[in-house]
C-alpha cells in the first residue's frame, strides 16, 4: 500500500532492506547521527557518578534525610534543593550496596542528571544481563515465544519512578528523596521480595527547576513568608511547564536523557511519573484514566494499566488512606503521545500518572459536596482538613509500594507481555491491517443510513464491516519512505532524529529502488512499521483522528 505524504512526496511505504549509513547533518545533537547499526549511535554511555564525600551514617550505615538536611523530608516549610539532593545521592551510593548511581546526561543549565538504580547487591552485579533481557524482550525482533518465556523467568521487572518534572509541584521531588532512602534501608519481607524481583530506577527529572523553586521558597527566613508563586522565570529555561509535552519530539536535553533510558538503555515495563495537584476535595488522582483510548497502541497496555491502578487504589484503602479518585475524577486521558507517562503506551509499556495534593506550607482539603459520596471513581472520600506536607510524602510512599509490589508479583507477566506486544506489532507490520478510527466509524454509520435493520438483531448489516472498515484503501501502511532528493531534507532529518531518540528503527537505502511507479534515490530513509514500536510510528506519521470529546453534547471540549 502506498500512503502519500500530506506535504510534497516525503513519505510512502516500503519494506526495510539495508541498514542506514552515516548522515553528517544532525539537529544540534552530535550523538544523534544516523549510523550503520540502523539506529542512533548513543556514544554518551552511562557512567558512574564520582564518589561521595563521607557523611555521617545511622546505625544501619545509611545517612537519613534528617541527618543530611537537618529536617525530615516532608517537614512543613522546608524544601531540599537539587545541590543538596545530588550530594545526598552520592552519599547514599557510597554507603549502600543496594544502589548504583549513574549519570544520564546534563540538564539545560548544565547540571548532572542521574538515575539511582536500586535492587539487591546480587542483581546490581548482573545489571548488564538484566538490561540485555529487558532490551531483547522490548524490541522483540529475533526472539521466539520459547526464548521470551525463558528470558521472562530469568529477568527482573524494571520499574522507573520519577519526580520533579514540574518543579512547582513540590511533593514529587521531595518524595523521591524519601523513597530512595526507604528502599536502601527497608528490611520487611515485602521490600526484600521487591528488591529481589525488580530493578528500580529512581529519577529526578528537572534538576534546574528543583534548584530554582527550592531556593526561591527557602529564601525567606520567616517560614510563614515562604512561597514560590512569585518566581519570575520558567522552571525549565526554554519551555517551562511544557517540558511534559516534549516526549515525542525530544527537543530538550532532559527529555532526551530520559527517552534514552526508556527506549535505548533500560526499557522499563512500568514508568511511574509523580505529579500534583489533586482534584479539589480529594488527595490524589491515580489510574485508570477516562477515554479517549488511542487506537494506535496495543490493548494489552490498557489492560495492564487497569490492573496496576486497581492495586494502587486498593493499597491506600487497605492502609486507611482516603481520598483517591480515578477516571471521571479528572480530565486525564491516554490519547496524547507527547507526555512522559503517555509516550510509554506507544512503546508497549505501562505509564502511570498520579496527581497528589500537598505543599510545604500547610494547605486545606476542600469540602466539595459531591465528593463526599462514595462512588466507583472515588471509593473512599476524604474529610475536609488541614493537610501537611508529610502526609503527601506518606501517600506517595504507599503508592510506590503498591506499584513495586505489583511488579514483583507479576514479574514474569510484565516481561513476557512487553515481548508479546512487540511481537504483535511486528506481525501487524508484516500483513494487511486496519485500525478502527473515529472517521472509520462515522463512515460506517453513514453507509448504514436508510438500511433496514437486520431481522432479529440490533445494529446494522454486518456486511458493512468488510465493505467499510476493511476497505483496501483504508489499509494501514507497511512503512514510509523519506526521499533523499526532497527540497528540505534537513527538516525531514530532524523529524527522523526525533523518531530515533524515541527508539524507532530507521534505515537508509544504499541504492535506488522502485515501489510501483515511483523510484527513490539512494540515501532515502525508510521507516518500517514491522517493528516493536509500530504504534509510535503510526502515531507520528498518520493524521491525528481524535474523537469528539465534549463535556456534554454541544458543549466545550473536555
Amino acid at each position: 500500500m502506498i500512503r502519500p505524504s500530506p506535504s510534497a512526496d516525503r513519505r510512502s511505504p516500503v519494506s526495510r532492506r539495508r541498514p542506514i549509513r552515516t548522515l553528517a547533518w544532525t539537529v544540534g545533537f552530535a550523538a544523534f547521527a544516523l549510523n550503520d547499526a540502523s539506529a542512533l549511535a548513543y556514544e554518551a554511555a552511562l557512567t558512574e557518578a564520582p564518589a561521595a564525600v563521607a557523611a555521617p551514617a545511622t546505625a544501619s550505615g545509611i545517612t537519613s534525610p534528617q541527618e543530611a538536611f537537618g529536617h525530615a523530608v516532608g517537614a512543613d516549610y522546608h524544601l531540599v534543593n537539587y545541590t543538596q539532593w545530588e550530594a545526598y545521592l552520592k552519599t547514599l551510593a557510597s554507603q549502600s550496596d543496594r544502589m548504583k548511581l549513574v549519570e544520564i546526561g546534563k540538564s539545560s543549565e548544565g547540571r548532572t542528571q542521574y538515575i539511582a538504580i536500586v535492587s539487591t547487591p546480587q542483581n546490581l552485579a548482573n545489571l548488564d544481563r538484566y538490561q540485555e533481557i529487558a532490551r531483547r524482550l522490548a524490541k522483540a525482533e529475533g526472539v521466539n515465544e520459547e526464548q521470551a518465556r525463558a528470558m521472562s523467568a530469568e529477568g527482573k521487572a524494571v520499574v522507573w519512578i520519577d519526580g520533579g518534572l514540574h518543579s512547582t509541584e513540590t511533593v514529587p521531588p521531595q518524595a523521591l528523596i524519601a523513597a530512595v532512602h526507604e528502599w536502601l534501608t527497608a528490611e520487611d519481607p515485602e521490600a526484600l521480595r521487591v528488591l529481589n524481583d525488580t530493578i528500580i530506577l529512581f529519577a529526578p527529572l528537572n534538576p534546574d527547576g528543583m534548584e530554582l523553586v527550592s531556593n526561591w521558597y527557602m529564601r525567606n527566613a520567616d517560614p510563614l513568608k515562604r512561597e514560590f508563586a512569585s518566581i519570575p522565570v520558567l522552571y525549565q529555561k526554554y519551555v517551562g511547564h511544557d517540558n511534559n509535552r516534549d516526549y515525542y519530539l525530544s527537543a530538550m536535553a532532559e527529555t532526551t536523557n530520559v527517552n534514552r533510558q526508556f527506549f535505548r538503555e533500560w526499557f522499563p515495563q512500568i514508568i511511574y511519573n509523580h505529579h500534583q495537584t489533586a482534584p479539589a476535595g480529594t488527595v490524589v488522582f491515580m489510574p485508570p484514566f477516562r477515554d479517549p483510548f488511542n487506537y494506535n497502541y496495543d490493548p494489552l497496555v490498557m489492560g495492564t494499566l487497569s490492573e496496576v491502578g486497581a492495586a494502587m487504589h486498593s493499597r491506600l484503602i487497605e492502609e486507611g488512606k482516603p481520598g483517591s479518585t480515578m477516571r471521571s475524577g479528572a480530565s486525564y486521558s491516554t490519547w496524547n503521545n507527547g507526555m512522559e507517562r503517555s509516550i510509554t503506551y506507544f512503546h508497549n509499556a505501562v505509564g502511570l500518572l498520579t496527581e497528589i495534593t500537598g505543599h510545604p506550607t500547610p494547605s486545606q482539603i476542600s469540602l466539595i459536596p459531591q465528593n463526599q459520596l462514595a462512588r466507583n471513581d472515588l471509593p473512599m472520600p476524604v474529610a475536609p482538613q488541614t493537610w501537611h506536607f508529610a502526609q503527601s510524602i506518606e501517600y506517595s510512599q504507599s503508592i510506590n509500594r503498591a506499584v513495586l509490589n505489583y511488579a514483583s508479583r507479576n514479574k514474569d507477566r510484565l516481561l513476557f507481555n512487553i515481548w508479546r506486544m512487540g511481537q504483535n506489532a511486528i506481525d501487524k507490520g508484516n500483513t494487511d491491517t486496519w485500525r478502527i478510527t473515529p472517521t472509520g466509524v462515522e463512515a460506517l454509520v453513514e453507509a448504514a443510513q436508510g438500511q433496514t435493520a437486520v431481522a432479529g438483531r440490533r445494529g446494522v448489516d454486518p456486511a458493512l464491516y468488510e465493505q467499510v472498515l476493511r476497505d483496501p484503501a483504508r489499509r494501514d501502511p507497511r512503512g514510509y519512505v523519506i526521499p533523499a532528493d526532497q527540497a528540505d531534507l534537513p527538516n525531514a532529518v530532524a523529524f527522523l532524529n526525533s523518531l530515533i531518540k524515541t527508539g524507532v528503527d530507521v534505515d537508509r537505502a544504499t541504492r535506488a529502488f522502485t515501489i510501483g511507479d515511483k523510484t527513490y534515490p539512494a540515501g532515502s530513509y525508510v521507516v518500517k512499521t514491522a517493528q516493536a514500536y509500530r504504534p509510535h510510528v503510526l502515531d507520528m506519521f498518520e493524521p491525528q483522528d481524535h474523537p469528539h470529546d465534549l463535556q456534554y453534547p454541544g458543549g466545550p471540549p473536555a
